[in-house]
């Protein structure tokens, strides 16, 4: 029960909030991306995870940290954007670690064509106030890509093996 509590509120609240942070301000806080990485070990202890799992979860970590940050070194992505990457590696492993990749990829190219049609539109005057929408409209501007990054998570959860974990403890 608890277990299900980490993965199905925790995780997801940690998600929702790096994606929101990322929109608002094109920045994943070290705290939020730091807590969902430091949240892994007791949900791990908790649901008994075999000492040969957690070592699987904790190698995609690293890879995905890698990965992460060799593109963020590129300039393709930003550094919160790396962390929050190898932190839902780390909760994801590497069973689910390629297809995820791929969907968050995925997402991140239609992401990346929404925001280039978007930011070809004039903004409505009464959008046009908004701080964080001006700065999401500017065509100087990045890509949030922690978003593409959460709602891959989210799409890849439903059949993730830490899913069928958690529902066998």
């Amino acid at each position: 029960m608890v277990a299900q509590f980490f993965l199905l509120m925790l995780l997801p609240a940690l998600l929702i909030a790096a994606a929101a942070w990322d929109i608002a301000s094109f920045t994943i806080p070290n705290s939020l991306t730091g807590t969902m990485a430091v949240l892994f070990l007791p949900f791990a202890l908790i649901l008994g995870m075999p000492l040969g799992a957690f070592g699987q979860h904790v190698l995609a970590g690293l890879i995905a940290l890698i990965i992460g940050f060799t593109m963020f070194a590129r300039n393709f992505i930003g550094g919160g954007d790396a962390k929050l990457y190898a932190g839902i590696g780390l909760w994801l492993g590497l069973h689910d670690l390629v297809a995820y990749t791929l969907i968050a990829t995925i997402l991140g190219g239609l992401l990346t064509l929404l925001l280039l049609g978007m930011r070809q539109l004039p903004l409505p005057a009464g959008l046009a106030r908004q701080g964080w929408l001006l700065k999401l409209h500017d065509t100087r501007s990045g890509v949030p890509y922690g978003v593409a990054l959460a709602a891959g998570a989210f799409m890849i959860l439903p059949q993730a093996e830490i899913l069928r974990l958690v529902a066998a403890g």
